[in-house]
């Protein structure tokens, strides 16, 4: 019984060991990428993996379909993985260096988020490759810091009923005043200078503070302005009296007003990517994420903290004061 014991442990040691030393050696594969024979360029490996969605019958041509959903910000978990803004460059990145992807498709479900989050997308998306061209399509929603991301696009799609526009700029702040009197408490706040805790809920703004606020909120909203107008071909001034007034419109009312370049269904992005990237008869696929050894070996290595989230009745996320945000209003406390 103890012979048979002890080999049955010294089994599974072994099998432990076989197993770390495999995943070991196929990590440092995938990390250096791949070769086959010497003198041959060495392939990085590929961030994402992709999903076909619809088969074309040419095998040397694709549309790449990216996702982006949610609020957006740089430390928010995105569609591709834990880092949105991230995770968003490298995709394109990715579908820049795939000679046979021919155009991208940005599938979009996003109210917006953070002003430079927003900016950072759009110079990525206007920046992406010339000869590739890029279609944005907003499914139930793409507003204000996701219309901002489109406005770097070669193209603009959405569905009648899809909610768009929301060109404005907006920072949020609570006044907790009264609550502290009813309460007894007293905020005590030591300060360098007179701007230092303008937004303090526990006072009062005054005029001055307020001025300087809305000045920084029109800095920003005038950037979002004029990269509308450039992209759109309007003029800034028409939009700012008109549909830039920071209201949402439907996809119909987008399109009368220019905003966007057409409504359908995602299939109908699909099949306008294909007119533009002269490749009507490329698959369509869609980057997921990609979890290849390396990043197993990573994730176990990392101590990380379960994250928990509560979600109040009627309330779907919670803005932090003091950031500049591209969101509907209906987002505002």
């Amino acid at each position: 019984m103890k012979k048979s014991g002890c080999l049955v442990a010294f089994l599974l040691v072994a099998v432990c060991v076989s197993l770390f030393a495999n995943l070991i050696l196929l990590a440092l594969l995938g990390a250096k990428g791949a070769t086959s024979m010497a003198g041959m360029k060495v392939l990085e490996p590929r961030e994402y993996d992709e999903e076909v969605i619809e088969e074309g019958s040419d095998p040397h041509h694709k549309i790449a379909v990216i996702p982006l959903a949610g609020i957006i910000a740089f430390e928010a978990e995105g569609s591709l993985g834990d880092a949105m803004v991230e995770d968003f460059k490298l995709a394109l990145k990715q579908a820049a260096a795939d000679p046979d992807v021919k155009a991208v498709v940005i599938e979009t479900d996003s109210p917006g988020g953070e002003i430079t989050a927003s900016d950072v997308l759009n110079d990525a998306v206007r920046n992406f490759d010339a000869d590739k061209p890029v279609i944005v399509y907003f499914n139930a929603i793409g507003a204000s810091g996701a219309y901002y991301m489109a406005c770097g696009a070669d193209w603009i799609m959405c569905n009648d009923t899809t909610f768009t526009g929301s060109i404005g700029v907006i920072i949020s702040t609570l006044n907790y005043r009264d609550l502290f009197g009813k309460i007894g408490l007293e905020s005590v706040v030591f300060k360098s200078g007179k701007f230092k805790d303008m937004l303090n809920g526990a006072r009062e703004m005054s005029p001055v503070e307020k001025d300087y606020v809305q000045g920084l909120v029109m800095q920003s909203y005038d950037r979002f302005l004029g990269i509308v107008a450039a992209s759109r071909k309007l003029d800034p001034e028409k939009l700012r009296d008109g549909p830039a007034d920071g209201r949402i419109l439907s996809g119909t009312d987008a399109l009368r007003e220019k905003l966007v370049d057409q409504l359908g269904y995602i299939e109908d992005a699909y099949a306008k990517a294909r007119e533009l990237g002269a490749a009507p008869n490329a698959s369509v696929v869609r980057y997921l994420r990609h979890y290849h050894f390396g990043k197993l070996l990573q994730f176990l290595g990392e101590s990380r903290a379960p994250k928990i989230q509560i979600d109040l009745p009627g309330k779907r996320t919670a803005l932090e004061p003091g950031r500049v945000y591209l969101l509907p209003p209906f987002f505002a406390p």
